[in-house]
């Protein structure tokens, strides 16, 4: 089995910053793409930010230029670097990854339990 344990939500003022990150555990051979998405209240999970295992990224028109997706390959981890937040930022975030369990070349996609975010002053 593979958990994703994400951290660093919380409160913070329009304008503020904050740093989530996703750590990887379990049986683990290789990860794929590693990507955060968020689900505001009363709408759907939308994808944020996606990070490849060549490390190119992708990012929504929203965030682009504010937000930053990286990863620690050594670590199994992903981060998501927010500035110049908003309030329609608020949302939970939940990172996913794509990881191949052994030397078998099925994939799975899995879940973390997400982090709140909230900005609001």
């Amino acid at each position: 089995q593979v958990n994703l344990v994400e951290s660093g939500g919380g409160l913070v003022q329009p304008g503020g910053s904050l740093r989530l990150s996703c750590a990887a555990s379990g049986t683990i051979f290789s990860v794929g793409d590693m990507a955060w998405y968020r689900q505001a209240p009363g709408k759907e999970r939308d994808l944020v930010a996606t990070i490849y295992s060549d490390h190119s990224t992708a990012y929504v028109n929203s965030v682009r230029g504010r937000f930053t997706i990286s990863r620690d390959d050594a670590k199994n981890t992903v981060y998501l670097q927010m500035n110049s937040l908003k309030p329609e930022d608020t949302a939970v975030y939940y990172c996913n990854a794509d990881v191949q369990r052994d030397i078998s070349p099925r994939r799975y996609r899995y879940w973390g339990q997400g982090t709140q975010v909230t900005v609001s002053s």
